[in-house]
């Protein structure tokens, strides 16, 4: 599909899929996952007319792409762990791996990604903060922020602070979520746990529900536990952490965001901010974007920090491609 599900990706993969019909396009994204299935949907839906010699060309990569992966591994699971640690090194691919290969183990809670936030609340409201915990680091960071936002703010609260202090998930801790999902998980019995949660998993939620709710938990998790607190924080980034990344690091960043939303995110950028921004561009480049700035009315809060959200979401992606280092906190030079 679209490699690094980037936009020239996303409308060839788009293409593709409206020329197959749609009996098999539908067979296509039956096996995709629920954001790559929200990010295509939304670009067919936004495409028109399509010339005849871009769907060639779409036919042409594809054909091309084919070939080049008809060669396959003799053991699948020693090949992708052995690339992952030569891309990322032994901790951070072991973190990977123990996620990938106990897939069996989360079938239940995959299923939950495909479900608004709502509904999944409304399935863990009553259920222990710990299960709820649990569950929730295994979804993506936005999504779980979402399901925090319609809980209660004691919920709330005591949710994150589990989140930040879990070290792991044991394999009974996973048959007690196969209950909570009507026995929908496989309960596995292997031995090792997989390493989810801890400061760094309640610091990228905190990071997607808004300064408020931030504000909130903190002040709950510092009460507690000072030093819980801190390291929650140090390991935060926010919208304006961003004129902390290096002038490369905001030249990586400024191609992914499109114009439009980088100009609803500045709306309620820091002015140092803006000025590292506009040194990173072409003179015309810069003077359109101020140009859009100053003819731009009144924005919304709530689609301001949306649009914030959806960059820190492109930042954290480069960082971990490695394209952006982040200045860190406590006395590591950088994280």
């Amino acid at each position: 599909m679209a490699g690094a599900m980037d936009e020239q990706g996303l409308e060839n993969a788009a293409i593709l899929l409206m020329s197959l019909g749609e009996e098999e396009a539908a067979e296509v994204f039956k096996h995709l996952a629920p954001k790559e299935v929200q990010r295509l949907g939304e670009t067919i839906a936004r495409m028109k007319a399509v010339t005849r010699e871009r769907v060639d060309q779409v036919f042409d990569i594809f054909e091309k792409v084919a070939a080049s992966e008809s060669m396959l591994v003799a053991d699948n699971n020693e090949y992708v762990k052995s690339v992952l640690r030569k891309a990322l090194g032994d901790d951070k691919a072991n973190l990977l791996i123990d996620r990938i290969m106990q897939g069996s183990d989360v079938t239940g809670i995959e299923s939950l990604k495909w479900m608004d936030a709502g509904s999944v609340a409304e399935l863990l409201r009553n259920e222990h903060p710990q299960i709820t915990a649990a569950i929730l680091v295994h979804l993506e960071p936005d999504q779980a922020a979402e399901v925090l936002r319609v809980l209660t703010e004691r919920q709330r609260n005591e949710v994150m602070v589990r989140i930040a202090t879990l070290d792991g998930i044991q394999p009974a801790a996973l048959r007690d979520l196969n209950e909570v999902m009507s026995k929908v998980l496989a309960g596995g019995d292997r031995a090792k746990k997989s390493n989810l949660g801890g400061a760094k998993a309640a610091a990228e939620i905190l990071n997607m529900l808004g300064n408020a709710v931030e504000t909130s938990v903190l002040d709950y998790v510092r009460e507690a536990d000072t030093e819980l607190a801190q390291k929650i924080m140090d390991n935060m980034f926010t919208f304006d952490d961003v004129e902390n990344i290096d002038d490369k690091g905001i030249q990586a960043l400024m191609k992914e965001v499109q114009s439009e939303s980088l100009v609803i995110a500045l709306k309620g950028a820091t002015p140092a901010l803006r000025d590292k921004i506009f040194k990173n561009m072409s003179t015309r480049a810069a003077e359109t974007l101020r140009e859009d700035l100053e003819s731009r009315g009144p924005v919304r809060l709530s689609e301001v920090e949306a649009e914030q959200k959806e960059m820190l979401k492109i930042v954290r992606r480069l960082v971990d491609e490695g394209q952006i280092v982040l200045a860190g906190g406590g006395d590591e030079a950088f994280v």
